[in-house]
């Protein structure tokens, strides 16, 4: 028995870059399209079962394939199923964020305007709880289903018993767990106030985030720290204004070492938001590595911090 006798719809040598906003990536080995929990469920057993190693894709932001491909099977979820009962919204992983942001304001419920714009699902909103203008994913939550693939049983997690922290949770940390839905609490608000805001966050997005080439969105997580080197206060004069913030933006903090713009091969830290880096030119995937490379360098350096990535790097 093989793997595509068992998933007679499984695609053999797909490349990746086509499927992700960075248009990076070699070949898959294996790649398939689940539309719903069954699929979702019986395609990661059957990459168990052969011992193929797998990944689960949703809306392909957030990602960066290696040039050379993925061995294993791509699961691409595409599960759509989407309910609404009074404030509360059950929805599955698959769920694109502009799909529930549109739900939200249909029925008048705030809480997920952040979200606009970004081309991801909740699975990987959820899994990494995914954040913009001072909200954040966990903020909405209230409990999601997981896919055990250690025990293969299905597992209700409460918002606690989710482990959010910054950009993270118990689905990140633990790759076991695969998100099969999840439910989500919203407020009761003002449609046109709604409205509103979501246009207020799509300017700022279409202002200052480099739309216009194929990117992962921010490259690192902001770090929630205060710098206390008095010597770089006087280096950076408007540090301190920066370091009042919840977290200083990694931006700020690439800009100020002087990589904003700076290139390698066809990435580029963007001349308008220095934490994206942009496919200019055919970027290969050990291009955006090499230059994540030099930005945790000079920022190490210069600043004693150490930066994060945001984005998954699937070698």
């Amino acid at each position: 028995m093989s793997i595509k006798k068992e998933l007679p719809k499984i695609k053999e040598n797909i490349l990746l870059a086509d499927y992700t906003t960075f248009k990076i990536g070699g070949p898959g080995r294996y790649f398939l399209t689940v539309k719903n929990r069954k699929e979702l469920i019986e395609a990661v057993k059957t990459a168990k079962k052969f011992k193929a190693p797998f990944f689960i894709l949703g809306g392909g932001s957030n990602t960066l394939f290696s040039d050379k491909g993925f061995k294993g099977m791509v699961i691409k979820c595409q599960t759509s199923g989407i309910k609404r009962k009074n404030n509360m919204i059950s929805a599955e992983s698959g769920v694109l964020l502009k799909d529930l942001v549109e739900l939200a304001l249909d029925n008048s419920l705030t809480g997920l305007e952040w979200a606009v714009k970004i081309p991801g699902t909740l699975g990987g909103a959820v899994s990494g709880n995914a954040q913009a203008f001072g909200s954040r994913m966990s903020d909405s939550v209230k409990s999601a289903k997981a896919f055990d693939t250690g025990d293969f049983k299905i597992k209700n997690f409460s918002k606690k018993e989710c482990n959010f922290s910054l950009k993270n949770s118990i689905f990140k940390n633990n790759k076991n767990l695969i998100i099969i839905s999840a439910v989500l609490k919203l407020k009761k608000g003002n449609k046109k106030e709604i409205k509103e805001k979501i246009k207020d966050y799509t300017r700022h997005r279409k202002r200052m985030h480099p739309l216009d080439y194929p990117c992962a969105g921010s490259v690192f997580i902001n770090p929630e720290i205060k710098i206390t080197d008095k010597r770089l206060f006087k280096k950076f004069p408007d540090l301190e204004e920066q370091n009042k913030k919840r977290a200083i933006p990694s931006a700020y903090l690439i800009e100020r070492c002087g990589l904003k713009g700076k290139k390698i091969g066809g990435a580029q830290f963007s001349k308008k938001h220095a934490n994206f880096i942009i496919n200019l030119n055919k970027a290969k995937s050990k291009d955006v590595k090499d230059l994540i490379k030099l930005a945790k360098e000079r920022v190490k350096k210069t600043f004693g911090v150490v930066l994060k990535e945001e984005i998954q790097i699937i070698e």
